[in-house]
């Protein structure tokens, strides 16, 4: 958690208008999974620090069998069915409607994520970089199950706090990359007013719904949208339409770092990638354990 205040009145300062507005279309990743991409696609490469941001729907057999990770942290968000996880570290569980998990993959991660159930499984995955001094710290887990996630109505708005603070309530996760994820339902004729630190990059995804953002004369945005925010101190937002409408607020502390990126390995320059690859073919410095194991998916 950082030390950044986060009210959830946006107050006088100056609001944040919508800079870029991108849809995020369907693709194929995994093993037969389809994900909608918005952060990591070629409209908006990085966001500092969002390297991406997947709404997945996969359905049985599809999924993301064994895979590595350096440099980053992933944050899962259930919003329909359940995702096993299991790592080549002995970790495992699996992660239901409306759980969290946040991985700090640090040094280095193998794992495999898989539907635990039949039907669509369906879901947010960010991925969060890490300052050059964390990029190799030993891996660790922040699980929140969907009861323990804090959570905030007033006046037709409800928030659930996945990390920082909205309507005074705040998540317990620590974010090393100082961040705010928010996930916001608003009934018709709702308005929300939520601050954010003015030198934080952020954005909102629309995951269902309709909502005015930034100015109340924009148009309405629809669902699978990606919002990239500029500069301001709070974002302003209407539901003006019959049906609710629900988004994620996500911002961060830029590193304003070199970025040096290969797949799922991210790093500050070429040669830390070209000595992860070594260590991730050689089974060396973080990934000794991925020479003998193979997950149970």
């Amino acid at each position: 958690m950082s030390a950044s205040d986060q009210s959830s009145s946006a107050g006088p300062g100056r609001p944040k208008l919508v800079a870029k507005k991108v849809v995020a279309k369907p693709q194929r990743e995994g093993d037969g999974a389809v994900v909608r991409r918005s952060v990591g696609r070629s409209e908006l490469k990085y966001l500092d620090p969002f390297l991406l941001l997947d709404e997945f729907a996969v359905s049985p057999p599809a999924g993301f069998p064994d895979h590595p990770h350096r440099g980053f942290e992933t944050v899962t968000y259930m919003l329909q069915g359940a995702f096993t996880h299991q790592d080549f570290a002995g970790h495992k569980g699996t992660i239901r409607t409306g759980d969290v998990q946040w991985m700090t993959a640090g040094r280095g991660i193998i794992h495999s994520e898989m539907p635990a159930g039949e039907g669509t499984q369906r879901g947010l995955q960010l991925w969060i970089n890490l300052a050059s001094r964390d990029k190799m710290i030993e891996p660790r887990y922040q699980e929140l199950l969907c009861e323990d996630i804090p959570r905030a109505e007033e006046d037709g708005v409800e928030v659930r706090v996945i990390a920082g603070e909205a309507m005074g309530v705040r998540s317990p996760v620590y974010t090393r990359t100082p961040t705010m994820y928010l996930d916001f339902s608003m009934q018709p004729g709702a308005v929300l007013h939520q601050s954010i630190p003015q030198s934080w990059n952020s954005f909102a995804y629309i995951i269902e719904g309709e909502g005015v953002f930034g100015s109340i004369n924009s148009s309405p945005v629809s669902a699978h949208h990606i919002l990239v925010l500029g500069p301001g101190d709070g974002l302003s937002v209407w539901n003006k339409s019959s049906t609710p409408v629900r988004f994620v607020l996500i911002g961060g502390e830029p590193l304003n770092e070199p970025l040096a990126q290969h797949g799922p390995f991210v790093m500050n320059t070429q040669a830390e990638i070209e000595q992860t690859v070594e260590d991730y073919h050689y089974c060396k410095n973080g990934f000794e354990m991925a020479r003998y194991w193979r997950s149970q998916s």
